[in-house]
């Protein structure tokens, strides 16, 4: 019997990941990637999976998200998980990877494969003629970009990605913080940091004098219309005060006066557990945004789920337009992987190259459930916000509620039951492979 053929666009760690779980459900995969023909300026390997930012696939463990859609995808036979497990490097609690050897293994492992072919060519176009999954990263390249968006149409592909960050509402010390809405109007959705003149002057000092992130050359000009918060800070003491801080209807209940200055956390999601900071969009590090954040009153132990980032990042509006099997709702057999659906960070992307890959050979799509960490995710980015879509990394956060009865139990405890209830979903499902044999990130 002819085996079904599947096109994957792009050699990065969806594609690749896509590709070989595509050709292990029985498939002829053709593989396509512009590299070594033609290159971005992030690029400075032939080799597929180069890792152009961090080496770090971050925290290991089943009391964080990320260590679990890790373990998930090791039980279901991940090449990207194998690949980084083989090249890992001593990183404390984190996984990181040897950024030459782990390229190398994954280029050599698809090479390898004989049901997988790879084609030398820059794609265009979204006519195939055959299941295709297109996971050509946040910086794909303008011809096929421009197809992309006259496929969502103007309003489905963003190409700056501008996002505050986020905490879990958990972490937010509610004893300092409270809810209101500007002036009373509606219900009070807003949970409310009030600064002191003293705070705001200290946090002021801080955050203009941050380490902001260095602008590649790939993402220069991007900030037009949208200023992060720490430009907006540098053109004066009290310019703050007229905007993101701004004080004014939003009087502190436990003292009835109006604070000197005010942070606004809106909801992220629908379950109310996630918050992001408005008007908080940001260049600065990630480590400097943590230190510089934590001084809000209120946030000092905040969780952070997302960071804010700002830059070239094309990425799909994907609720209502992507489904749970990375499938786009217009076109059946057309599937999209990688950080362009709107899942950020190297394993999220990973996460979406398998389910795009399996579901590209099906013939009804396999969804995964909401309580694993690859379920989640996917869920995610087809039923997201429907206004406002960012991109996400995995948290406990769009997981749906653990069910337990009598005295809630410690965060700790919470997220190992999380992780838990998810692996012994996987472990029931046809793609679990068995246990790994590296234990080390148990």
């Amino acid at each position: 019997m002819k085996k079904k053929t599947v096109y994957v666009v792009g050699a990065g760690l969806a594609g690749c990941e896509a590709a070989w779980q595509a050709a292990k459900s029985g498939a002829k995969v053709r593989l396509f990637e512009m590299k070594p023909k033609k290159r971005i300026p992030a690029h400075s390997s032939d080799d597929f999976c180069e890792l152009c930012c961090s080496n770090s696939f971050r925290a290991e463990g089943l009391s964080n998200a990320i260590g679990l859609l890790k373990e998930e995808l090791r039980l279901m036979g991940s090449l990207i998980m194998e690949c980084a497990d083989k090249t890992r490097v001593p990183a404390g609690g984190a996984l990181a990877v040897d950024r030459e050897a782990f390229p190398k293994a994954v280029t050599e492992h698809i090479k390898a494969n004989p049901d997988i072919e790879i084609v030398e060519k820059e794609i265009d176009t979204l006519d195939f003629d055959a299941p295709a999954v297109i996971a050509t990263g946040p910086l794909t390249s303008e011809p096929l970009a421009e197809k992309i968006a006259e496929f969502f149409g103007s309003e489905g592909l963003h190409f700056f990605d501008a996002a505050a960050p986020t905490v879990m509402a958990e972490s937010v010390d509610m004893s300092k913080a409270y809810f209101a809405s500007r002036y009373g109007k509606g219900t009070p959705d807003y949970i409310n940091c009030p600064m002191s003149q003293e705070e705001y002057d200290a946090f002021y000092d801080a955050l203009v004098s941050a380490q902001t992130a260095e602008i590649r050359d790939f993402e220069n000009n991007v900030f037009e219309g949208c200023m992060p918060v720490e430009t907006m800070a540098a053109r004066g003491r009290e310019t703050l005060l007229f905007g993101p801080l701004k004080p004014v209807g939003l009087p502190d209940p436990k003292t009835g006066k109006t604070p000197y200055a005010v942070v606004q956390l809106r909801k992220d999601n629908a379950a109310e557990t996630v918050y992001n900071l408005v008007g908080f969009q940001t260049h600065l590090k990630f480590p400097e945004q943590r230190r510089v954040f934590c001084m809000i009153p209120g946030l000092e132990n905040a969780e952070f789920v997302r960071y804010g980032v700002m830059h070239r990042n094309t990425y799909i509006d994907s609720p209502g337009k992507l489904t749970a099997a990375y499938e786009t709702v217009r076109k059946k057999g057309l599937f999209f992987a990688g950080q362009m659906t709107g899942v950020e960070g190297y394993i999220e992307s990973c996460s979406s190259g398998f389910v795009a890959g399996i579901n590209a050979v099906r013939e009804e799509p396999f969804i995964f459930d909401r309580k694993t960490a690859t379920g989640a995710l996917a869920h995610y980015i087809s039923n997201g916000p429907s206004t406002d879509f960012q991109p996400m990394n995995v948290n406990f956060g769009i997981f749906p509620p653990l069910d337990y009865s009598g005295r809630k139990p410690k965060k700790a405890d919470r997220k190992e039951m999380y992780s838990l209830r998810a692996l012994e979903i996987i472990k029931n499902t046809e793609f679990y492979r068995g246990e790994t044999e590296n234990d080390d990130h148990r």
